[in-house]
């Protein structure tokens, strides 16, 4: 198994941890108002919007649900939320890039700086893990039914996926940022609808654990997942397939 792939299951084995404890929901409501703020309420002229509704709806968050984010982010007062990103370094060498949406950057700072510290990390420098860390899109789609996967692999390149993985009947495909949108319109016109489509951060040197250091690391991590500012946790992590099994049973 890759490296890509076994970054891409940990993330999604600790998306369904976030689903069990109800925060999906809360960091996708807030995606949806940001970008309502920031470009207006037509997905079909914010493609930040549309994305994610998609994602939402992935998620299987109820249509209500997403209709009353798209009209608070539309309404006056609220808020007023900014976006800031950490570099930053878990114990055992590990980087991480934590992405977060915030009314109170000292809070945050204050809460992200609290978690390394007590878990024996610490904060980076802006732009000191830009050589770890590849800007990439990144799509989860279910494997159409009675499709022959080397047909569909090669239309999926075709549309522009640098790399693509077929794992447990989903699709795993990976393209550079700049082929995000083609990578979307290709989707469309094969009738597929993702089960997640995000902008995300691949690393290309990774972090080979045992599994004591393991189970520390992916403890700081899920606690910053817990903050409600956190929008995003992106790490260098290589786990084995022991290691993977084990977050599948936590899920």
């Amino acid at each position: 198994m890759s490296g890509h792939s076994k970054w891409s299951t940990i993330k999604h084995k600790k998306a369904a941890l976030d689903a069990k404890r109800g925060k999906i929901f809360t960091k996708l409501i807030k995606e949806i108002t940001v970008s309502v703020r920031e470009k207006g309420a037509d997905p079909d002229s914010n493609p930040r919007l549309r994305l994610a509704i998609q994602n939402a709806k992935g998620a299987n968050m109820p249509k209500d649900t997403i209709d009353r984010a798209i009209k608070k982010g539309s309404g006056e007062g609220g808020a007023d939320y900014v976006e800031v990103t950490y570099e930053c370094y878990a114990p055992h060498g590990v980087a991480v890039f934590v992405e977060c949406t915030t009314d109170n950057i000292n809070r945050t700072v204050s809460n992200i700086r609290s978690v390394f510290t007590k878990g024996g990390g610490n904060l980076g420098t802006n732009g000191s893990l830009e050589f770890i860390f590849d800007r990439k899109g990144v799509f989860v789609v279910p494997l159409p039914e009675d499709s022959v996967e080397d047909d569909l692999i090669l239309e999926l390149i075709d549309g522009g996926a640098g790399d693509v993985e077929i794992e447990e009947n989903m699709i795993h495909i990976t393209c550079e940022m700049e082929d995000f949108g083609n990578m979307q319109k290709k989707l469309e016109d094969m009738d597929i609808e993702p089960q997640s489509a995000e902008l995300e951060r691949i690393p290309n040197t990774y972090v080979i654990l045992d599994d004591g250091a393991f189970g520390q690391v992916m403890k700081l991590i899920e606690t910053l997942e817990d903050d409600d500012d956190v929008q995003k946790v992106y790490h260098n992590i290589e786990a084995t397939d022991d290691q993977l099994a084990n977050l599948t049973n936590q899920a």
